[in-house]
């Protein structure tokens, strides 16, 4: 096998390998937005209590902290949470 033959098949190689590199991101991606999407349904179903389980206790709890910090700390909120726009 000549070189030219030698760094065609290396060239063909290093393709195939890239193209499985990024078909394993995307489904990785995919994975992960549909994981997202069931997280936040679950979440939704149990403010609406329509779901309870000991195990989404904590991810649950983490959720309404962060967006209780969030809204704290959101524009027209004087930082603990009450609405200084509508204060007189």
């Amino acid at each position: 096998m000549g070189f030219l033959d030698k760094a065609k098949a290396a060239a063909e190689q290093a393709a195939t390998k890239a193209k499985e590199g990024v078909e394993d991101v995307q489904m990785k991606r995919e994975l992960g937005q549909a994981q997202s999407e069931l997280g936040r349904i679950a979440f939704e179903l149990v403010e609406a209590g329509e779901i309870a389980h000991a195990r989404l206790d904590p991810p649950v709890a983490k959720i309404r902290d962060v967006n209780a910090r969030m809204a704290s700390d959101s524009p027209g909120s004087d930082g603990d949470g009450t609405d200084v726009s509508s204060a007189t």
